[in-house]
């Protein structure tokens, strides 16, 4: 009986050869010391170029040349924030003929050890964009309001997010507001909740916040300078916790949402009010934005790294072309 033979089209054969061609490529880009190194730093935050300068210790024209190669083999993607170029690692979806090689790539990065002097320079260099944050608001707190107001009212986008709260929750006894700004939301949490905790590392902002809660003569608001790991040191857990329009200001986006999830208890639900990604570069000189808004696929991936799971979502659009999104996260 003659052998059967099967005729592979050359198109067939191109994509075979191309899924290779990928593969060798993304190998050989992560086959790096250094690279690796790169897409470690790069596993929850964004950076510039001259930032991984510093970190690395090597200059513009090296670091560039490695950032291409991981750029060409999809392991990391850019985004221009006005005049700036952030860095941040390109996750590939799972229709993808090397989502599992990538995924694999990837956990097995971030399973091993960062550097500490890397380590080190990563603090310093977010410590420096938090001061920064932090000035702003310290200079520009009799202007929060006027500021806000440019991007979007909480008299717009606040009756919508007093009612996202969740109302079947199982506990409904204390809720931190991080970043609660001049309390605006704190009046609907004080009503819904018996003990709430407003924080802020703005002692400007916090002053102003104390005093309209006064004003409104609300007794179960208890209030806290400094920021989520001091919370975490004092061994409180929550319920519930609100980041309203606040991770556009903070300088590592995905570290505050795992502290926010190490703070809550099990069954409590983070809400999450923050700006879609745009490209109106004003809002970082005028509002004091250290990010230009997020895609919805961020918030989704570091909450999913941090352990929670995606409840319901809500969209609105605000003046100026900004939308907001609305987004509620469970801890089982």
């Amino acid at each position: 009986m003659p052998r059967m033979s099967v005729a592979i089209s050359p198109k067939k054969e191109l994509c075979y050869s191309h899924s290779a061609d990928a593969a060798a490529a993304l190998c050989k880009a992560a086959g790096d010391p250094l690279r690796m190194q790169i897409l470690k730093v790069l596993q929850q935050n964004a950076y510039g170029v001259l930032e991984l300068c510093a970190v690395f210790g090597i200059q513009q024209p090296a670091m560039s040349h490695h950032l291409k190669i991981l750029a060409c083999a999809s392991l990391v993607a850019t985004r221009r924030e006005g005049t700036s170029i952030f860095y941040r690692r390109h996750e590939l979806t799972t229709g993808d003929s090397l989502f599992n090689l990538q995924t694999s790539l990837f956990q097995t990065i971030d399973s091993s050890n960062l550097d500490q002097d890397y380590a080190d320079k990563l603090t310093s260099i977010n410590a420096n964009r938090c001061a920064a944050s932090v000035a702003f608001f310290n200079q520009n707190v009799n202007r929060f309001e006027e500021n806000q107001d440019l991007i979007a009212s909480w008299s717009d986008y606040g009756e919508s997010v007093i009612g996202f709260i969740p109302s079947q929750m199982a506990n409904k006894h204390s809720a931190l507001e991080v970043g609660a700004g001049y309390g605006q939301f704190l009046t609907a949490l004080a009503l819904e909740f018996n003990q709430v905790t407003a924080l802020d590392n703005s002692k400007e902002m916090l002053e102003q916040c104390v005093n309209r809660v006064s004003a409104q003569k609300i007794t179960n608001v208890e209030f806290c300078f400094g920021n989520t790991q001091k919370i975490i040191e004092s061994g409180n857990k929550f319920d519930f916790i609100s980041l309203n329009m606040v991770l556009h200001h903070n300088p590592s986006p995905a570290d505050i949402i795992q502290d926010c999830a190490q703070l809550l208890h099990n069954q409590g639900t983070l809400m999450i009010t923050e700006l879609c990604a745009h490209d109106q570069e004003w809002a970082k000189q005028s509002c004091g934005d250290l990010w230009l808004g997020f895609e919805p696929a961020f918030l989704t991936r570091w909450t999913t790294s941090a352990g929670l799971i995606e409840g319901n979502s809500l969209y609105l659009t605000q003046r100026n072309g900004f939308r907001i999104q609305l987004r509620q996260f469970h801890k089982n």
